[in-house]
């Protein structure tokens, strides 16, 4: 969802999250929990197995392209023998 998106029908505003924080918590737990401001969707409270499994690193990129099925397959690099082009100015 967008920033500028409506939220949605059970998003928590900032205050009524304030005073139920126990219950967004609690429902945090099974489901991510949406907190609006001014009406505009802010932040979105999740569990921290949620947040672990969402911000797990995966390995660098060099990792993923030595590990690509590509890898060792001997393509073709050559770039093309072009000049600069002639411009007048």
């Amino acid at each position: 969802m967008s920033a500028n998106s409506k939220p949605a029908p059970d998003a928590w505003t900032v205050a009524n999250a304030k005073a139920r924080l126990s219950e967004v918590i609690e429902r945090a737990q099974s489901e991510p929990q949406m907190i609006t401001r001014n009406g505009t969707p802010s932040v979105v409270m999740v569990s921290v197995e949620e947040w672990a499994r969402k911000s797990e690193r995966k390995g660098s990129l060099a990792t993923f392209l030595m590990d690509s099925p590509l890898a060792g397959s001997e393509l073709a690099d050559e770039r093309q023998g072009d000049g600069p082009r002639d411009l007048t100015l």
